[in-house]
């Protein structure tokens, strides 16, 4: 079984220079969700008919194994189908599947497979509302297809048919090669028609079959940006009825995006408005408050996210309280029990159990061992201009309010760091240091008084 996956429309709709198949949906190009869905069948080959755009698609999936192939200039599905041929094993079944119709499910296109799929021609339709613009399923008396109808021709009669036509279908590769052959550009649009094949079909007697998805979003195409939008809270909707199922706690299932792939433990709360962002794994009993942001990122179990928390590439272990207004960045990796507070920002560092920087806070480029105190407004100067040099706190050691401390530079086992220190050389283990300039009060100082204007 070979599948082509025709992708060359233009969108107009979307106003965009972006192909369409190329705007994103859950995070990714609405293309790549086809192509997953595809893999998951292991056909022998995977042909892209692209278009619109230039080289912009097979640049974006540079390296991911299919075939691509330009439809220059665009005569329609039958004529984007037809280029694809010669890449495709001239024996055996043809899937056709469309870049902008992200949602279609593997189960549906398996029982569209099953059985002597190379022996009759098999059609995914759809009984939907509201059938405008999509092509109507013909049948005769006794129900068989006859053939299927575009709506800018279809008759008043054929536009009242509410089965409709997905565009996808499956065929003998032969049957099809033959058929394609044969298609004509008598039509409203002046194109190629993949669907006039149908009636070819029929004409000869071959077999049409067709197959019902399982809900009607499988089908749902983006043509336009009010498309794209209902079609994502169709997929977000799904995620949040998949991580329901498997016990996680959604304060209000309609406020939840997931643009990747999220694993949660046991008892997992979920509160409104958090985006979870390429492969992200929540611990057992952990807590995301209300819109937090998560990207690849490893959370332990019994772990407490405050509101507003962005946390991207990092690694959280048990039990740490993070937020409210925090941000993990790239290469944070926090130990057990560790305090991150409001508006403290960790980048490529190593925070020990049970230290805690409680607020207001940049700690970068650091090694932090297990029960430091980082007052407020301390930061690790680690960026000289043109190098990054790390810092190191060692245990137990209390560094006060309105540090600086630039790096390289090392902080002793148990040392304390007085209020206000600018640390340019390395603290001794168990002491004091601090750095301040005298102070000093001025004798018969007056304030300056702003003169009035007569």
């Amino acid at each position: 079984m070979d599948i082509a996956i025709l992708a060359a429309g233009k969108g107009t709709r979307m106003h965009s220079r972006l192909p369409k198949v190329l705007h994103p949906l859950a995070g990714r190009p609405l293309l790549a969700h086809v192509m997953e869905t595809a893999r998951r069948l292991e056909p022998r080959t995977l042909c892209v008919v692209y278009g619109h755009g230039g080289e912009q698609v097979p640049e974006a999936f540079a390296g991911c194994g299919a075939l691509f192939v330009r439809q220059e200039p665009q005569l329609g599905t039958g004529h984007a189908l037809a280029i694809a041929l010669p890449r495709l094993h001239p024996a055996g079944v043809i899937l056709v599947l469309y870049g902008d119709v992200p949602l279609i499910g593997e189960a549906t296109l398996r029982r569209m497979l099953e059985g002597r799929a190379d022996e009759r021609l098999t059609l995914l339709t759809a009984e939907v509302d509201d059938p405008t613009g999509y092509g109507r399923i013909v049948r005769d008396s006794a129900g068989r297809v006859v053939r299927i109808v575009e709506h800018k021709d279809a008759s008043a009669r054929e536009r009242s048919i509410r089965e409709i036509n997905t565009g996808i279908l499956a065929a003998p590769a032969r049957r099809l090669a033959q058929w394609l052959a044969r298609l004509g550009t008598d039509n409203a649009q002046g194109e190629y028609y993949l669907t006039d094949v149908v009636k070819m079909a029929v004409e000869e007697g071959f077999p049409v079959a067709t197959v019902q998805p399982g809900t009607v979003d499988e089908v749902l195409g983006v043509n336009s940006k009010r498309d794209l939008a209902t079609l994502e809270r169709c997929y977000q909707r799904r995620q949040a009825e998949r991580l329901m199922a498997q016990g996680v706690t959604l304060l209000d299932p309609e406020r939840i995006d997931v643009r990747g792939e999220l694993i949660c433990g046991r008892e997992v709360v979920i509160d409104v408005g958090c985006v979870f962002e390429g492969n992200v794994v929540l611990g057992d009993h952990t807590r995301v408050g209300p819109y937090a942001i998560l990207r690849d990122a490893r959370i332990g179990a019994g772990v407490e996210i405050l509101p507003y928390t962005l946390i991207e590439e990092a690694e959280v272990g048990n039990d740490c309280r993070i937020g409210p207004y925090a941000r993990l960045r790239p290469g944070a990796r926090l130990a057990e029990e560790v305090h991150i507070g409001n508006f403290v920002e960790v980048k490529n560092s190593e925070i020990g159990r049970a230290s805690k920087a409680n607020h207001l806070a940049y700690v970068g480029d650091a090694t932090v061992g297990r029960d430091v105190n980082i007052g407020a407004g301390t930061i690790t100067c680690n960026y000289d201009g043109a190098q990054k040099h790390r810092t190191v706190i060692e245990d137990d050691a209390f560094i006060g309010s309105d540090t600086q401390l630039v790096a390289p530079v090392k902080v002793g086992k148990g040392a304390t760091l007085g209020a206000g220190t600018t640390l340019t050389r390395d603290a001794p283990a168990g002491k004091l240091t601090l750095s301040r300039a005298p102070q000093v009060t001025v004798e018969n100082w007056k304030r300056p008084v702003k003169k009035r204007d007569k």
